[in-house]
């Protein structure tokens, strides 16, 4: 029964992506707002950019633009990581990160939702814990895009084939954010993801 439900969400996510290409107009859509407008103080906490990574992770990220930047607050501080598409297709999608980090090292040791308030709606997001020899994290993420925010990579497959359908665009960003795995850290954590949400809707015009 697993197999075939993985086998259908896979066929599922490749004709999403087939559907997008062909809905989809040639015309990119702009962010109203550069990513690195998004305020260096937020919910405070202060943060700094972050050096490029390497060129092979530019390629194989295959974003628009995208924010990596270290926020701190005392001896406490989380990675916050913004990829913007402003047009996907075939082969320049967002990748989840369930599926990136193990391939990096990481293994996937706790998954669960987690709910942010945002905009003054309650919004539903990913929790995971990710561990590897000698170190432990914690990230929260989602899907965001100029209409919604999602959690589930299915669902955000779907309302991108909408998008593309009824709009005739597919922009939206992969948002993450990084730290220890302490319990005190993720209720900080939570409340500033609440912060990045309303900043990256910003970003979109919004």
């Amino acid at each position: 029964m697993i197999q075939h439900f993985r086998f259908g969400a896979t066929l599922l996510l490749l004709g999403g992506t087939v559907a997008i290409s062909y809905f989809n107009g040639r015309g990119d859509s702009a962010l109203a707002r550069p990513l690195e407008s998004i305020d260096s103080q937020l919910d405070g906490w202060f943060g700094s950019d972050d050096p490029p990574p390497e060129s092979g992770v530019l390629n194989t990220l295959a974003a628009t633009s995208f924010l990596s930047r270290t926020y701190r607050r005392g001896d406490a501080s989380m990675n916050l990581w913004v990829a913007f598409y402003a047009h996907q297709q075939a082969g320049e999608t967002m990748h989840s990160p369930k599926l990136c980090l193990p391939g990096s090292g990481w293994e996937l040791i706790e998954q669960q939702s987690a709910r942010v308030q945002a905009r003054r709606l309650s919004v539903g997001i990913n929790d995971i814990v990710l561990m590897r020899p000698g170190d432990r994290m914690r990230m929260l993420y989602w899907y965001q895009s100029p209409k919604r925010v999602v959690a589930s990579e299915y669902a955000g497959k779907l309302a991108l084939m909408w998008d593309a359908f009824r709009y005739g665009q597919s922009s939206g960003s992969l948002v993450r954010i990084t730290f220890a795995d302490d319990p005190a850290e993720r209720d900080h954590a939570l409340s500033f993801a609440g912060a990045v949400m309303t900043q990256v809707d910003r970003c979109f015009g919004n």
